[in-house]
């Protein structure tokens, strides 16, 4: 079996194993106290701090643990809103955040607060210019992730955070994705990430708050990790979390160069063969191990679970694949095909043989996923008597069942007529326009239609 999908948690790295079952023994007792036991948990403790501050670049005061990375956003993003209630409760996010920070937003303008979302390009990129657009005299914080968790692209950190640090607002970056592969550059104010996206075990984040920032700890106050983190440290999980840390990043550069020659790999050859596929994410400015592609007339569901069955486990952001039935909200800020999509990403140690393998094993499984949904086989073929318009009901019908049946009918229309897709999938308002610039057809746009939308497509070729 092989496991590509370390975005969402790499496997525990061997260091982490063995500075957890060490410090089992030595990291029990509660840090505050006076006693020999306290003391050597708190030795451990500081070491720990001290270890993880180092990898981020910032004083080891400056560093809080938590209990998971959510935890991390989740107290960041109030305690810097709560410190600077008085400038203004604006907040900007920009489209393709994690849910935590979404969520975040979303729950500070249910509390009264504003909040901008900031678009990205097709790439998944944001541009520095619109977080300096977005500022305003009430602008209280500002949040950018360093990397996308779902298709890889690197953000322009550094330029907004000197976007920001000009117009005297703090940036918090979520650096969950990156902060394994190194530091985070820019003159940025706060900054989160996860254990678990490393090697290293879940349950512990990271919050990091420099000084001069203004921060207002929210909730019952407690005596622990200044204020921010309330309850007892788990500090045989933290100690493994700073060993694992310090340990991946000594590879990293080696691990970096190679994981990267292994996704190009599959980015220059997943479309070559498998007919109409969509690679997406920036080419270049990415990281390491994430490649992202979707894969039109494909299940994203029913195609995860062939993979798995075939020996590869891989995420997707298709709505199919989504207990809402909506598409990745990354996927749609950017614009670009969710059906099918297959996030795969490499954890460090990856062999070759793997991605060969998988490489391998795609076509044949697409082709199947395909064939059992009744996709379309061949180029569009001229009907025998085609009609200047055609209507196709997919209603009730999720992803990726409207595309499949534009498909199969496009041919019926003569070159320059039309087809009106109805649907109620949300799927659809991504995956149609998509559909029709790979293939070469118009997307006249949506109209209302009395059940969902009609999406207009008008026969080019």
């Amino acid at each position: 079996m092989s496991y590509f999908d370390a975005a969402s948690a790499a496997p525990l790295h061997p260091v982490a194993r063995q500075a957890l079952q060490a410090s089992l023994d030595e990291g029990w007792a509660d840090p505050a106290r006076l006693y020999r036991e306290g003391r050597r948990a708190r030795l451990l403790l500081d070491a720990a701090r001290e270890a993880a501050a180092d990898a981020v670049g910032c004083r080891p005061d400056e560093l809080t643990f938590t209990t998971s990375g959510t935890r991390a956003v989740h107290t960041g993003i109030a305690g810097a809103l709560a410190g600077r209630r008085r400038v203004g409760g604006h907040l900007i996010v920009s489209a393709v955040e994690h849910s935590s920070v979404l969520h975040s937003a979303e729950l500070h303008e249910v509390s009264g607060g504003t909040a901008t979302r900031i678009p990205v390009d097709r790439t998944g990129r944001v541009s520095p210019s619109s977080y300096a657009q977005a500022l305003r005299a009430d602008t209280a914080l500002a949040c950018l992730q360093s990397a996308n968790h779902e298709v890889g692209t690197e953000q322009p950190v550094a330029e907004v955070a000197q976007v920001c640090r000009g117009a005297g607002v703090p940036l918090l970056v979520d650096a969950a994705q990156s902060l394994g592969w190194g530091r985070v550059e820019g003159d940025w104010s706060l900054l989160t990430a996860s254990a678990h996206k490393w090697g290293g075990p879940s349950g512990v984040g990271l919050l990091v708050v420099r000084k001069g920032t203004r921060f207002a700890p929210q909730g019952p106050a407690d005596e622990r990790e200044s204020g921010r983190a309330p309850g007892f440290e788990n500090i045989p999980a933290v100690v493994a979390a700073a060993a694992s840390l310090r340990a991946v990043r000594a590879e990293a550069e080696r691990e970096a160069a190679r994981l990267r020659e292994l996704t190009e790999r599959v980015r220059v050859r997943v479309p070559g063969l498998v007919p109409d596929v969509e690679v997406v994410g920036d080419p270049a400015r990415r990281l390491p191990g994430i490649v992202t592609f979707s894969c039109l007339y494909v299940d994203g569901e029913t195609l995860l679970h062939e993979l798995d069955r075939v020996g590869f486990s891989v995420s997707s952001g298709s709505s199919c694949t989504s207990s809402t039935l909506t598409p990745s909200h990354v996927l749609k800020a950017m614009g670009v095909l969710s059906e099918g999509n297959v996030r795969v990403s490499l954890p460090p140690g990856t062999p070759e043989e793997d991605v060969e393998r998988f490489l391998a094993a795609l076509p044949d499984t697409v082709a199947a996923v395909r064939e059992r949904l009744g996709a379309p086989t061949s180029a569009v073929e001229e009907a025998a008597a085609p009609v200047d318009s055609l209507v196709v009901d997919a209603l009730g019908r999720r992803c990726p069942i409207p595309v499949i049946e534009l498909a199969k009918v496009i041919g019926d229309v003569p070159v320059g007529g039309t087809v009106r897709v109805l649907a109620d999938d949300e799927a659809a308002r991504l995956d149609i326009p998509a559909w029709c610039e790979m293939r070469g057809q118009e997307y006249v746009g949506e109209e209302p239609a009395d059940h969902g939308s009609a999406y207009v497509v008008r026969r080019l070729s």
